[in-house]
């Protein structure tokens, strides 16, 4: 009988070992973040040296999901060809087998207590000491990693050890290899890491827990499990991003089961033919025969399967509500698109900054899958958004335009321009807004609900203009909140310089409130900009260009 004790020492060095995977990946990406992006922006350019560039840089970062999810971002901004994105992917597959090579070598050669816990506790120490901004705070980080997973690995080692003394757990080596397949598809989903599940196997296996067969089943299973994270990932961003993951689905998926059903030979080619009679080495030979055998399956026919992948998620109405169905030439019908997109996305901003400053309860005038995102994943939609508009522009320039009609379309772009200048500015403004609304200062406090109300007026007052029709009051209302925000900006200047405004703060704390106080007047003079390019004639914009400027 297998007692608690041991189970929940399993489950604790899995959970170790994830901790450490987690502290290697956030040190290296700090230590060498920049280097290893344009590393794989210069090395991405051809297929195969895309599949050398992900294999490199996963075996050094030690996380296959950080590489794919850089993956992501690239592909989607178009750095990155589909092809060439998919040939990365299947080089990071081979990468994930450094770290098995490290567990088999290291992990059950040596006393793992005599590695880890010095590292661990010098480690440990050193990160308590130093600063968190410094390289030595990462290094330190990323040999405590380091060292964790020797510490998680000697505890799921001795747990299954002691299970096996327990139990005969060799009954389960009868049952289908699909149903190993299955137990390593749920592990790796559930725990997201795949070298966690491939240690958790190479352990069972020095144990003598399992046999060599049921072992590479769910080494296949887990191919299949780490993709959830990237369809995860993927899930509410761009079609480019869901076709990446698509594809990063479709090729563990079909290699795992091509290889499920013929275990029995490949297991007598590593142990007979090869002689790797270890069965801890002879799962990494496995895993290593895996991913090479998906290059050269798909290698001859990424070009194609590039294709395919292109040819799914078409950009949606979730993206583009308008401009989308529009071909480039189309003038007068691409004006009104542009015109209403724009509108839509001045709503997505005045939105997000509802969702900034707690102010949810006032009436959303948009679709409501905006509104359920969380508050990050807003701002990338509408930087998104943004890109969208702006290739779509781009698009129409190309064609012969009519002076008036190449107005019309600069000053909607303009009001798009704005927009996005407004949503930078609110989201610079939030991290000093959390500050002050959970402050126990009191006039830290008070400057956040003054602040709060006047946005509050603001949006409200932007909303009802954009979602009413164009008026000949429309002008005027835009000049009396011009100067309704001019004034309040004057006065909070002169309340800030105070004696008794300022005299129970400190200097930092000053320094604060007035940058929060300009990145809230740079949004509402951005967005002001936005509406006035959006809904007034030319004539009635220039007027309002005539007004006195806006404070700088």
């Amino acid at each position: 009988m297998i007692s608690l004790f041991d189970f929940w020492k399993v489950l604790a060095g899995v959970a170790i070992f994830m901790l450490g995977m987690m502290m290697l990946e956030e040190a290296l990406q700090l230590l060498a973040g920049r280097p290893f992006k344009l590393f794989l922006r210069k090395h991405t350019t051809h297929k195969l040296k895309a599949i050398g560039a992900g294999a490199l840089v996963t075996a050094v970062l030690q996380s296959s999901s950080v590489v794919n999810l850089m993956l992501l971002a690239f592909v989607g901004s178009g750095i990155i060809q589909m092809e060439n994105g998919l040939a990365m992917m299947l080089g990071s597959n081979i990468g994930t087998t450094f770290t098995s090579w490290i567990v088999a070598t290291v992990g059950f050669e040596f006393n793992l207590e005599n590695l880890a816990l010095p590292a661990t506790g010098i480690a440990g120490i050193a990160m308590m000491l130093l600063n968190k901004h410094s390289k030595w705070f990462q290094l330190s980080k990323f040999f405590l990693g380091f060292s964790f997973l020797f510490v998680g690995l000697n505890f799921m080692k001795t747990a299954v050890e002691s299970m096996v003394q327990q139990t005969d757990l060799s009954r389960f080596n009868d049952y289908s290899v699909l149903l190993f397949l299955l137990i390593g598809v749920l592990i790796t989903a559930l725990i997201q890491a795949s070298s966690a599940t491939i240690a958790l196997v190479l352990a069972a296996l020095h144990a003598h827990a399992i046999e060599l067969q049921p072992a590479m089943a769910i080494v296949l299973g887990a191919e299949i499990g780490t993709t959830i994270k990237l369809f995860i990932a993927s899930a509410k961003g761009i079609a480019a991003k869901k076709r990446v993951a698509l594809g990063n689905f479709l090729m563990n998926v079909l290699v795992s089961l091509l290889l499920i059903f013929v275990l029995a030979p490949i297991d007598k080619l590593i142990t007979k033919q090869l002689g790797v009679t270890d069965p801890v080495y002879a799962l990494v030979v496995f895993q290593i025969f895996v991913n090479l055998f998906s290059i050269v399956l798909f290698y001859p026919f990424l070009q194609p399967f590039g294709k395919f992948l292109s040819d799914r998620f078409q950009s949606s109405n979730d993206e583009t509500l308008f401009i989308h169905k529009i071909k480039p030439g189309e003038t007068e019908l691409a004006a009104q698109a542009l015109q209403k997109e724009a509108a839509y996305f001045l709503q997505l901003v005045t939105d997000y900054a509802k969702r900034i400053f707690e102010l949810n309860h006032l009436e959303n005038a948009n679709n409501t899958s905006f509104n359920k995102k969380p508050v990050e994943e807003q701002y990338e939609f509408i930087k998104h958004l943004h890109g969208d508009i702006l290739a779509f522009y781009v698009k129409q320039q190309a064609a012969q335009l009519q002076p008036e009609d190449a107005m019309r379309l600069q000053r909607f772009i303009s009001a798009v321009r704005n927009g996005m200048y407004a949503a930078k500015s609110i989201k610079d403004a939030s991290l000093d807004a959390i500050l002050l609304r959970n402050s126990s200062n009191d006039k830290k406090y008070s400057y956040y609900t003054e602040s709060r109300e006047q946005i509050k007026h603001i949006l409200t007052t932007l909303n009802e203009i954009l979602l009413q029709q164009k008026t000949e009051q429309t002008a005027a209302d835009l000049i009396q909140l011009y100067k309704h925000i001019i004034e309040r900006y004057t006065q909070e200047l002169k309340k800030l310089y105070l004696q008794s405004s300022i005299e129970h703060l400190n200097e930092t704390e000053i320094s604060t409130i007035i940058n929060y106080n300009r990145e809230l007047y740079t949004a509402y003079k951005s967005l002001l900009l936005a509406v006035k390019d959006l809904l007034l004639t030319e004539q009635e914009a220039q007027q309002f260009d005539e007004l006195p400027g806006f404070i700088r």
